[in-house]
């Protein structure tokens, strides 16, 4: 073979080679790169914040209406307990009382409710308050959370119109791992979810405020 017939072998050879790596390296890239990637990873918590900045993904096969109807308030509500919703995903509320569960830390009022899919053992209870300073409601958040021990499923920054107005935590619960409490501050306002781990996740993930 002539010189000049091995240079053009030779040549063509390395094309060949740095074509190759080219695509290699594109397609490296693009994993990387290409929207969606790592969404899914393992067991990872979602980012949340109490639809504020939650954005948990809902698993398709879950209903997102209540099969069953809210009940109604009580006469003479207060602002707060108007604002919270009549259901969540396919939970209703289906209680709502004047609560002193946290009365130590001297709320300006308190209330416990209940959500329920109609199905036993799927039950929400939430606890919300609210104080008239911010650093007190930050104080009930940090004395809540911090008696949190379980395994972390999920914490965070809760935000409004992009803007932080607090903090969220989940956490199984250390005595029963197959509940769990999420615990998440909205300015002065501090709400407490319990229940099942997988109603607990689904539940504070979407609530609205």
């Amino acid at each position: 073979m002539s010189n000049t017939q091995t240079s053009s072998s030779h040549g063509k050879l390395i094309v060949a080679v740095v074509a190759a790596a080219l695509v290699v390296v594109l397609a490296l890239v693009s994993a990387f790169i290409w929207p969606g990637w790592a969404l899914n990873r393992g067991d990872e918590a979602g980012s949340q914040g109490a639809t504020t900045s939650q954005g948990a993904s809902q698993d398709a096969s879950e209903p997102t209406t209540p099969s069953i109807d809210a009940v109604a308030l009580p006469d003479g509500a207060s602002e707060l307990l108007k604002a919270m919703p009549d259901s969540v995903l396919n939970f209703a509320r289906t209680k709502a009382d004047a609560s002193t569960s946290w009365s130590g830390a001297s709320p300006v009022e308190e209330y416990t409710l209940t959500y329920s899919t109609g199905t036993d053992g799927q039950e929400v209870t939430l606890e919300v308050a609210q104080w008239s300073q911010d650093e007190d409601a930050q104080s009930q958040y940090d004395n809540l959370t911090g008696a949190m021990t379980g395994k972390e499923l999920g914490s965070g920054n809760v935000k409004v119109s992009g803007e932080a107005t607090g903090s969220y935590s989940a956490k199984t619960d250390p005595n029963d791992e197959t509940k769990a409490i999420a615990v998440w501050r909205n300015d002065t306002v501090v709400f407490q979810a319990t229940g099942a781990k997988d109603s607990v996740q689904r539940f504070y993930q979407q609530f609205p405020l």
